[in-house]
């Protein structure tokens, strides 16, 4: 199977009529996914893969929203550069993405490195967000524990079926719920020109912990969703963070590691959608 192949093979899975397109979000080219109609909704993924990642859930929100996926800056089909890739970067990038489509103003769903980025851009733009959504986020002060971090250094230094079968118990409660493709194409993207550079440049900078007193300043209407059993990210760090942000509230997936999208998508979209579209 070609690269594309996997990338399509999830598309295809999420049942629905996708556009697949591409913008220049300031300097940098950047592919996305788009799906459905009415109010925006951003979907940004964790440190791998892509856009594809949503694959669970783009189609049912697709039901009652705009949904845009973007391959962000240095992942999927979107141009790797060399940058610092901190939150920072990864902020200015969806301001110049969201800026390129006209979007003056969504719903942000963060999956953890993405729920850092949706994070810093809700502290650096909190105007243009409406609703957001963290998804065992990255930033609220959670460490791997050391079979996490072995396992992803390794696939990130040295890509291959056996490291991502090594690394997959750290992001699943049932890794028999993970499409295959989504893990063929992980490593295909680590293995292209520029796959590692989100992670050799970047060293971690955009998951570090945000202050306190960051996010007692969001005052953005806020879902946090976490697997109960995530062994990358302690639900305690949701718990915290809930309890911090003025107007968040913790939603718990019973049965679920770090990616409850793909080990319990029904109850996850069920919970995404209750919240979105809740006035």
């Amino acid at each position: 199977m070609e690269n594309m192949n996997y990338r399509q093979a999830l598309i295809d899975k999420m049942g629905i009529p996708v556009t697949q397109n591409q913008v220049s979000a300031g300097k940098i080219n950047t592919a996305y996914l788009s799906a459905g109609a009415g109010a925006p909704v951003i979907c940004l993924h964790g440190a791998g893969a892509g856009a594809v990642t949503w694959y669970p859930s783009l189609g049912a929100l697709s039901q009652h929203f705009h949904v845009i996926a973007p391959d962000i800056v240095g992942y999927g089909e979107s141009d790797k550069p060399d940058a610092p890739y901190d939150r920072p970067y990864f902020s200015a990038w969806l301001q110049e993405f969201m800026a390129a489509l006209a979007i003056p103003k969504a719903h942000i769903v963060g999956l953890s490195q993405g729920g850092a980025i949706a994070l810093q851009f809700a502290l650096d733009c909190p105007d243009k967000v409406d609703k957001l959504v963290l998804v065992d986020a990255a930033a609220l002060g959670a460490r791997p524990s050391l079979r996490p971090m072995v396992g992803m250094i390794w696939l990130n230094s040295f890509p291959s079926a056996l490291a991502n079968r090594f690394f997959t118990p750290s992001l699943l409660f049932d890794t028999d719920k993970r499409d295959p493709n989504h893990a063929h194409y992980s490593i295909e993207v680590l293995k292209r020109p520029g796959g590692k550079k989100p992670f050799t440049q970047g060293r971690g900078a955009a998951v570090a912990a945000l202050p306190e007193e960051a996010l007692q300043g969001i005052h953005n209407e806020t879902l946090i969703i976490w697997g109960e059993q995530d062994q990358l990210f302690a639900i305690e760090h949701g718990e915290a963070a809930a309890r911090l942000m003025p107007n968040a509230k913790l939603h718990r997936i019973p049965h679920a590691g770090h990616l409850p999208l793909m080990d319990q998508p029904e109850l996850f979209n069920q919970a995404l959608l209750d919240f979105l579209a809740s006035v």
